[in-house]
């Protein structure tokens, strides 16, 4: 099994000895994983910097001193995927931030589409996009990632178009595309941006802003997916087609 992942804000430049590893993460390594001396932890400040370790001393119930081999670097991954998520109803949102994160998305972006139940405002979309963040770091950490997904402010129609824009690919899961998105070409660097609308569907106006912005629409398969499944099948034929899962 590969070592357990826990979050430091910053590591070291190279190899050292007695990293204290202390706060929620050493709480959770200590009482919770019950880390003992001898086992290996990685350290990760989830921007792609890492060291992997070895536990030597365990002190209370929430910290550790931790042998470090080293501080590497993971490069970004290419192409990159980022996927806009419509903002589904209840927790569902975080049901999409979590099993798009363990499948190797690169970006989340909240997205406040015309037809979505839920919105985000003041107070309570502060505290969504926080929910989304930690969702985020949690499930990057247990899928052992060392670069966690950037997860965007809540961005407007406007705001996503022109991120479409920008892109190398850029495709818009609708049910009136008749191009299947496992036949799509894609690039083999460049950034890749996939379009989910909310449970009512894209609206024709929001759909006609993508399309003059350069996106295309895209069929996933025969089956309806609900918003917040539909990222994470897309992103997962996506990592397989661009050699990324190979």
């Amino acid at each position: 099994m590969t070592a357990p992942v826990f979050v430091v804000e910053t590591l070291p430049d190279g190899a050292g000895h007695g990293f204290v590893l202390d706060g929620p993460e050493g709480r959770h390594a200590v009482s919770v994983k019950r880390l003992r001396v001898g086992e290996t932890v990685v350290l990760t400040d989830g921007a792609g910097r890492w060291a992997e370790g070895a536990v030597a001393a365990v002190e209370g119930k929430d910290r550790l001193v931790v042998d470090l081999d080293g501080v590497r670097e993971e490069p970004e991954e290419t192409p990159r995927i980022t996927v806009v998520q419509a903002l589904p109803k209840g927790d569902r949102g975080e049901l999409a931030v979590e099993t798009m994160t363990e499948v190797g998305v690169d970006a989340i972006v909240p997205w406040a589409a015309s037809r979505c139940i839920t919105q985000w405002k003041g107070e309570r979309g502060l505290k969504a996009l926080g929910k989304w963040r930690a969702t985020a770091r949690e499930a990057g950490k247990q899928s052992r990632r060392v670069r966690f997904p950037d997860v965007a402010d809540a961005a407007s129609t406007r705001q996503v178009a022109a991120l479409l824009a920008k892109a190398d690919f850029a495709a818009v899961l609708h049910e009136s595309g008749d191009r299947p998105l496992a036949a799509a070409e894609l690039p083999p660097r460049g950034d890749i941006v996939l379009v989910v609308g909310p449970e009512g569907g894209v609206s024709p106006e929001e759909l006609a802003a993508f399309e003059e912005a350069g996106a295309v629409a895209y069929r996933l398969g025969r089956t309806v997916l609900r918003t917040s499944t539909a990222g994470t099948a897309a992103a997962a034929l996506l990592l397989g087609r661009t050699g990324r899962w190979s």
